[in-house]
Formats: structure tokens, sequence, C-alpha cells
């Protein structure tokens, strides 16, 4: 592998030259937003924005979400990230959910935006709502309902929700029942993040950044049974100060390259360094670069690790890295590929350059053959867990690791 990866710091500079300046269908994230636009508190969830198609004006979108830590002050976030437009939300309401699109009695409350009903979000932009009183428990599901009344354009959200949400037409965010919300949708649109204020000042939260696996394809949908979901559960019955868990997973992400969502490198800023409450980065990607076959070597994969440890420690946040779970059987993998992927992952076990590594292959592998994923927890396609595999990739994380003193 030496030999392999030495050329790595040669790389470097080239590579994330040749990331920011490639041609891809959604433009870089910006800076980080300005302080004073930033919620505190600490996520409770979290869900990467893609690019969605066409907004629909006088649209209503009433959204089931699922919170990993509890506490006071919700705010939520949403993005217009991929608009080429400014993109106002009307009507917004939160509250828990009793079953199906309906309410809690007495729960759906309004929220505001520096004390107004509605909010504009500038192209390319997030916005913060104000704080919203009273406790929100771990654990539950969150129904977070708007409208769209003038949309157009690029729409920004979350396409593989793995939960089903509800639309309507008309004014009805402010009800209860779900009798107007009569169809259903397997996205999450506009809203891209949920904060908290625990109890605990010193609770802190753990951002995962993923591809499908961590997006939770195959596993089953309306149960948050994807792997971050089984961490958050688990933080959740220990003393570990790190209890909230943001899922930044988008199906097809990679490290290097913009396609199936921005590249890691890309949204790093906006999904992870942005969010209140970071206490650590969780990688875990670069399955999509490799069976790409798009040339991409395990030096240029070893810099783009190195490169956004490097930003996020330079923000005071830890890095655990995880190693790349084998997939053969999946249609694009090959020898070569094999090859690279061995390459990556010895990098990752024997680097300095972050504050922990988790060996996810180690968990997947089949004894029998560690180029394939374990029958028992195969989701059928030969890449991705299924809820088993889901459960013991959570608990393979060292809780401990989630808590480095940086």
């Amino acid at each position: 592998m030496s030999g392999r990866l030495a050329r790595g710091g040669r790389v470097v500079a080239a590579l994330l030259a040749a990331v920011a300046c490639q041609t891809a269908p959604a433009r870089a994230a910006g800076p980080l937003p300005d302080p004073a636009t930033r919620a505190t508190g600490v996520v409770t969830w979290a869900a990467s924005a893609d690019l969605m198609g066409e907004g629909t004006a006088g649209q209503g979108y009433r959204m089931i979400v699922h919170t990993s830590v509890g506490g006071s002050d919700l705010r939520v976030r949403f993005t217009n990230a991929f608009g080429d437009r400014p993109l106002t939300l009307a009507g917004v309401h939160a509250g828990l959910r009793e079953a199906g699109a309906e309410l809690r009695p007495g729960g759906n409350r309004p929220v505001t935006f520096g004390g107004a009903p509605t909010v504009t979000v500038p192209a390319g932009e997030v916005a913060w709502s104000d704080p919203l009183p009273g406790s929100w428990p771990a654990g539950a599901d969150l129904v977070v309902s708007l409208r769209t009344p003038d949309a157009a354009g690029p729409a920004s959200g979350h396409w593989m929700a793995m939960q089903t949400s509800y639309t309507g037409q008309g004014d009805h965010t402010a009800e209860e029942s779900g009798a107007h919300w009569t169809r259903t949708t397997g996205s999450w649109w506009y809203l891209d993040a949920v904060s908290v204020r625990p109890a605990d000042r010193a609770t802190g939260a753990v951002v995962v950044l993923g591809d499908s696996i961590t997006d939770g394809r195959l596993s089953t949908t309306d149960l948050n049974r994807r792997w971050p979901d089984y961490l958050a559960r688990r933080l959740g019955t220990l003393g570990t100060t790190v209890k909230g868990v943001a899922n930044e997973g988008i199906s097809g992400n990679r490290i290097l390259a913009d396609g199936a969502g921005q590249s890691a490198l890309h949204r790093l800023d906006r999904d992870v360094l942005s969010q209140p409450g970071v206490r650590t980065l969780f990688l875990f990607e670069s399955v999509n670069d490799i069976k790409a076959h798009t040339g991409v070597t395990a030096a240029d994969l070893a810099a783009g690790y190195r490169e956004i440890a490097r930003r996020a420690h330079a923000a005071g946040v830890c890095v655990v890295a995880a190693t790349i779970g084998p997939f053969k059987g999946w249609p694009e993998w090959d020898p070569a590929a094999e090859d690279v992927r061995q390459d990556v992952n010895r990098f990752l076990r024997g680097s300095r350059d972050f504050d922990a590594v988790t060996d996810f292959d180690r968990i997947l592998r089949s004894p029998n053959d560690p180029t394939r994923i374990l029958p028992f927890f195969d989701g059928g396609d030969h890449l991705h867990p299924d809820d088993k595999g889901m459960r013991a990739l959570a608990e393979a994380v060292g809780t401990g690791s989630l808590e480095c003193g940086r």
C-alpha cells in the first residue's frame, strides 16, 4: 500500500483544485452562515439538501421527522440551497405527531421568523426560525407543516427520506387533523435541520456525513431503522454527553465529485460545520467514488479524507472515519475496485489524521469471502445492509470516540 499512497501528498493541491473547479449540476456550498443567523443549542435532526426539481406554487407540505435529543426552544432550518430565486414560506407550524398526518391535540403551534409569520429565503441560503418554547422530547415524531405560496424554479430538499410525509392544497397548516393531507411524499421539502436546547449544557451532537448506506436505503421505511437512528437510540441510554445525531447521508454521494448531491468536500460547511452543537463528524463515504470507475485512486481518496479532517479540526470538531464495507455482487464491483477499497481501508486503519476509526468493513464482511457482505446483513443487493446490518453498524461505534477532547 505504501507505494500506492506515497504520492498522496503530491496530489492534494491538484485534487482539491479539480474538485473546486469541476462542472457539476449544483454549485458548491458557500461559507458558513454568519454567527448571528446560526441556531444555538444542539441539532436533533437533519437531512442533506439536494436539487429536487421544480417547486410548486400553493403547495402544502406536512413533513414527519424523528428527533434524537430532547430539549426546549425548538428551532427549524429551511433551505433554498439550490434555488435560483427567493423562496417564501408561509403558515409554518410545528407539533408532535399523533398518527399519520394528525397531530396531538393542542400541540400544533405557529413558527415565526424574527416575529413574522412568513420568511423569504434568498437563493442559495438557509434560514432558522425563532425558538419555539416548550419541551420537545427525544425519540419523537415532529411534524413541520408549511406552504409555498409562490414557489417556482428549482426546489431544495431531501429525496430519499425513508419516511412518509404528506402534501395538500389550501391553507391547512394550522389544523391538527390530517383530513386535508391526503397525498403522500417520500421526500422532505425545504426543511433540512431542527435544533433544541438540551437541559444539560454539556450536551453535543455527532453529524454523520455519508452516502446511501447512511441515508438508510433498504432499511424499513417509516420505522427509523437507518444506522444513525439506531445510534441515536443507543446514545440516549448511555451516559455520554453526545446525544444529538444528524444524518447527512445522500444516496449515491461521493467524497470527491458532485453528482448525487454535492460532494462531501463541497457540502461539509453547510451540512456539518454549520450545525449547532456539533461535537464530532463521523465520515462514512467513498464506495461510490470507487465503484464509479472514474480512475479515482486510493491516494486521491486519502487526500480528500485528509482535507475533510483538516477543515473539521480547524473548526474544533472531532473526526471519526469509518472503513468502506464490501460490495462484491453489486454490478459495478470488479477486482480493480476491490483493490482500491482495500488500499483505502488500510490507509484509514493506519492514519493519524482522524481522532478515531470505526472498522465497518470488519463488521459487515463475510468470514467466508471478505469481499462480500455477510449474508445475514445483506439487504439483497450485496451493498446495502438490512435492518440487522444497520443495527450492527450502530453498535460498532465506540461511544467514547465521539467525545474526543478537541
